[in-house]
């Protein structure tokens, strides 16, 4: 359930007032205070392209589901939106990182961050969020792949990651998450474009 882990501190009544909305609307959505794989689905895709963009919204859970105990907390909720919105480049990537690592072992092999890629391709072109990608989801992977894994052991460090995509523009705009995606618009600022789109 809750994570030890306090709310990030803003001052300032916005915030508040913020924070507040965001509970009156995860509670009026999920009166119990918690949200389960099936209702985060079906609210991330309805905010999306439907079920088309239902193996993304799984991969995205399972990274908000901090402590993997199968559902997501408003603590947890709260606090990768916020770091979604306020984290630095770093932390936006470091979390990103998490999503692509599929099986939690600190590393991502070409196999998971395909299917990510799959996913997000998928869902990009039913929402029409870009303009059709000359690469396919296997051409990208296998780009990133060459620029990023620099030890050439066929897996991706978190710190490989991280430096790749910090050094490289069009990496880290094909990799670094960013919640606006659940809108089907697309964003307007260039440093916090979802990766996944190029």
């Amino acid at each position: 359930m809750g994570q030890a882990a306090t709310l990030p501190c803003r001052r300032g009544e916005s915030y508040v007032t913020e924070l507040y909305e965001w509970f009156r609307k995860f509670i009026n959505e999920c009166p119990s205070g918690l949200i389960t794989l099936h209702e985060f689905q079906r609210h991330f895709c309805n905010g999306t392209v439907g079920s088309e963009s239902a193996e993304y919204a799984e991969q995205i859970f399972r990274t908000l589901d901090s402590n993997g105990d199968g559902v997501v907390d408003f603590r947890e909720y709260v606090m990768a939106i916020h770091m979604l919105i306020e984290g630095s480049a770093v932390e936006k990537l470091s979390w990103s990182f998490k999503l692509y690592d599929k099986d939690r072992d600190g590393a991502i092999t070409k196999e998971e961050m395909l299917e990510i890629m799959q996913a997000v391709y998928k869902m990009s072109v039913a929402a029409a969020l870009t303009k059709p990608n000359p690469l396919t989801a296997e051409e990208c992977t296998n780009r990133i792949f060459v620029r990023l894994d620099k030890d050439n052991n066929a897996i991706i460090s978190l710190e490989e990651f991280v430096e790749g995509a910090l050094d490289d523009d069009w990496i880290r705009e094909m990799l670094e998450c960013d919640p606006s995606t659940v809108k089907v618009e697309r964003p307007q600022k260039r440093d916090t474009a979802l990766g996944t789109h190029g």
